[in-house]
């Protein structure tokens, strides 16, 4: 056992007696030594030869300082937004759904934000936007040309419910857009991080 942590000793030590000459040679060779990379040698300077290296002034240090704190200072402008749900036949519902609406595009216009706001309406609330039921029909058509930012989705879900239910076509007002699921729209805006009100 004593012999063999002898030979493991010897061995260990003619391992570093290697690699101490190799480095030896590599230096008395002008400073080259191999990569494994390409096996080229490679140009080494010697580590006692000083490299010149430009130092910045006290004008470079000023001039980044205060780039920095010009470019921390300037607020980000982002983009906002915003899902407001409708989902009943109320008429009191469906105004505070547009208040909310043109109180928040308003908001950000003064801010000189951007905002985009969608009104989903599904189940009852699809009266909102249907042509022949809604009570806010002129309020959606007067909003659309005066508040671009907030834009309608109709379900189309419940409009083929009404259909069957009513046994007709159920006109959607031309300021809205007939999406697949009213749910499923609201949902997939907030996995995108819209952020959601019901009023």
């Amino acid at each position: 056992m004593i012999r063999l942590q002898h030979i493991a000793k010897a061995a260990a030590m003619a391992a570093i007696t290697v690699l101490v000459s190799a480095s030896f040679a590599a230096a008395e060779q002008g400073g080259k030594y191999w990569t494994p990379a390409d096996g080229q040698p490679v140009p080494h300077k010697a580590s006692h030869e000083r490299q010149h290296v430009a130092k910045p002034t006290t004008a470079t240090w000023k001039h980044s300082a205060f780039a920095r704190m010009e470019a921390s200072a300037t607020p980000k402008k982002r983009e906002h937004h915003l899902i407001l749900q409708v989902n009943t036949n109320d008429p009191a519902a469906m105004n505070l759904a547009l208040n909310n609406a043109t109180n928040v595009a308003q908001y950000y216009k003064d801010a000189g934000e951007k905002v985009k706001i969608e009104v989903v309406t599904f189940g009852p609330g699809l009266h909102m936007l249907r042509g022949d039921t809604s009570p806010v029909k002129a309020r959606i058509e007067e909003m659309a040309l005066s508040t671009p930012e907030v834009s309608f989705k109709a379900c189309g879900n419940t409009q083929e419910k009404m259909k069957k239910a009513e046994d007709k076509d159920i006109p959607i007002v031309r300021q809205a857009e007939v999406v697949k699921s009213g749910v499923v729209r609201v949902m997939e805006l907030q996995e995108l991080g819209w952020t959601y009100v019901k009023p």
